[in-house]
């Protein structure tokens, strides 16, 4: 399998030439419409590691170091921890008053951030304890981002600034669907998932900067060490490295099977991706100029959330299917 590898400025958002109309160089369509996952056959393998009963069908994971906790959202909905010293044990579970599509934390040892029903939820690790802070709308990801913490509310079209109880300010422009909100430190990202791009974010100045094309229909996305942001173009079949400041398209690597999962792996350095259209999950070294296979499993059907554990590279793979969460060691 060969690397596609590119090196590409940041796109104007529209486009002209003297004998056409303008047109959105970022959209592939006039009708746009979000990548999902594809729909797993049947399994054709016995998962890899052991599985694990889930109370609910997980919709978003993320292993926190600091406590040994894994955090699976269920769409009862509630946030379950299990005790990563026993996965087997039963988990403790905390209310949301929404289903969440993703969790994230705000630094190792908590909190824990998620969104749903027009809230951001805190949750103190490794008590349970939770409060909400009122964001509106559809918020659907959230990340810290200096001494704040920034929310992707989708039908809105915006990132809200989010202090210790109150919206600070939004952040609009540019936008038609906002998804997914990442930090690498001292700069943030957002993946519109409807006008297929990434949009790199002036936070101080509540401004949507320009952004560059993601694939055919991109769907998730994480960071890694070296201050990249990793996206898996599902519809396309590819893993995309953008970098940042200014935003390129570094690298496009072929994907096949319908990528849709991604966490990475900081102390491997592994991104681990999950593939709905074969029950599979491959973890990529990215430390070269290409990514490179290094570990590949079958999983439990419909695999459409992953984690990692850091600490001894376990992996977590949740079924959408009612199939339960996998746990691999490679």
């Amino acid at each position: 399998m060969v690397a596609t590898l590119v090196v590409g400025s940041a796109a104007l958002a529209v486009g002209c030439s003297a004998d056409s109309e303008p047109r959105d160089e970022l959209m592939l369509t006039d009708s746009p419409v979000a990548a999902a996952p594809a729909i797993s056959p049947p399994a054709a393998a016995t998962p890899a590691g052991t599985v694990l009963a889930a109370a609910g069908t997980p919709t978003a994971m993320t292993v926190d170091t600091g406590n040994r906790l894994l955090a699976v959202a269920v769409d009862t909905p509630a946030v379950l921890l299990y005790d990563l010293a026993a996965p087997t044990a039963a988990p403790r579970s905390v209310p949301l008053p929404g289903p969440a599509e993703d969790l994230r934390l705000a630094a190792p040892g908590g909190p824990l951030l998620a969104t749903a029903a027009g809230q951001l939820v805190r949750i103190a690790l490794p008590a349970g304890a939770s409060t909400s802070t009122a964001v509106g709308g559809a918020p659907v990801s959230a990340t810290p981002f200096d001494d704040d913490t920034l929310v992707a509310v989708r039908d809105r079209r915006e990132v809200a600034v989010v202090g210790a109880d109150a919206v600070r300010r939004v952040i609009t422009g540019s936008m038609f669907s906002a998804d997914r909100v990442l930090s690498t430190g001292d700069h943030a990202v957002v993946l519109d998932r409807l006008r297929n791009a990434v949009f790199e974010l002036d936070v101080p100045g509540g401004a949507v900067r320009a952004g560059l094309r993601a694939g055919e229909g991109s769907t998730n996305a994480t960071t890694d060490r070296y201050g990249r942001v990793l996206v898996v173009d599902t519809r396309g079949g590819a893993l995309l490295a953008f970098s940042v400041d200014p935003l390129l398209l570094r690298q496009r690597y072929p994907v096949a099977g319908a990528p849709f999962g991604i966490a990475y792996d900081p102390t491997r350095d592994l991104a681990w991706v999950t593939l709905t259209a074969k029950n599979e999950v491959v973890g990529y070294q990215m430390a070269g100029g290409e990514p490179r296979e290094r570990h590949r499993f079958p999983t439990v059907g419909q695999p459409n959330s992953v984690t990692v554990d850091p600490g001894d590279g376990r992996v977590f793979v949740a079924s959408a299917s009612g199939e339960g969460i996998q746990v691999i060691t490679p």
